[in-house]
């Protein structure tokens, strides 16, 4: 059972809460989860705030907001956290990810059944730290998930878990959410291309994947 909230939320976790509602709610219009399935997080100093567990996100309220220690103690809220919990904070105790986005995206769930590794098919994958990984298997919101999907991550920003979904993290809400959109689209055009007859998909080498990145680097508009 849940401890009671510590404290009241900051503004700025308020803030914070306001823009996962809004992305979670969104993961669901995207198609890249279907009733409460997949979740979202983000890091407000020492505190990550998730979406509560099997609650619908067009329901989520400000009285909702639901966080927790990095060592998984409740601190705001009374809801139960969501049950990939120790998969978020294994990420941010890992990394220095501000946000964590994980979905059950249908395109990339079928490719985590089907390879070890996404295979090369377009240059993007450069934004997510070079060719994206498939965690092995193990039940979900369990440590043994998380510890698989730590070491799909290394010098990555996002890996696929088989017969699951897919991890993403950015430095930002909007950083992680656009790496799992483009990791979802790069996941349906290797299937696409792969689904027509007698025909093989040209792949990249790693080589001109690691070159676009260093060219992402000074990628859009200065500060």
């Amino acid at each position: 059972m849940q401890e009671s909230a510590q404290r009241r939320p900051r503004p700025e976790e308020t803030r914070a809460w306001e823009s996962l509602v809004a992305a979670a709610r969104r993961t669901v219009a995207d198609g890249l989860v279907v009733g409460t399935s997949g979740n979202v997080s983000v890091r407000v100093g020492d505190t990550v705030l998730v979406t509560p567990s099997g609650v619908p996100y067009d329901r989520l309220a400000p009285a909702d907001l639901t966080g927790v220690a990095l060592d998984g103690r409740q601190v705001l809220g009374t809801l139960v956290p969501t049950s990939e919990l120790p998969l978020h904070l294994a990420v941010y105790r890992a990394t220095d990810a501000g946000a964590v986005v994980h979905t059950h995206a249908v395109h990339a769930t079928a490719v985590s059944t089907l390879v070890e590794e996404l295979p090369l098919v377009h240059y993007m994958a450069a934004a997510l730290g070079g060719p994206v990984r498939v965690a092995p298997y193990a039940t979900y919101g369990t440590d043994e998930l998380a510890a698989h999907v730590l070491r799909a991550l290394d010098g990555r920003s996002g890996c696929l878990l088989r017969n699951h979904g897919t991890v993403t993290h950015g430095a930002t809400l909007d950083q992680a959410y656009d790496r799992t959109a483009q990791l979802e689209w790069m996941c349906r055009l290797w299937l696409t291309a792969a689904s027509v007859p007698g025909r093989t998909p040209a792949l990249l080498t790693e080589e001109q994947v690691a070159e676009v990145g260093e060219r992402l680097r000074g990628y859009g508009q200065r500060p």
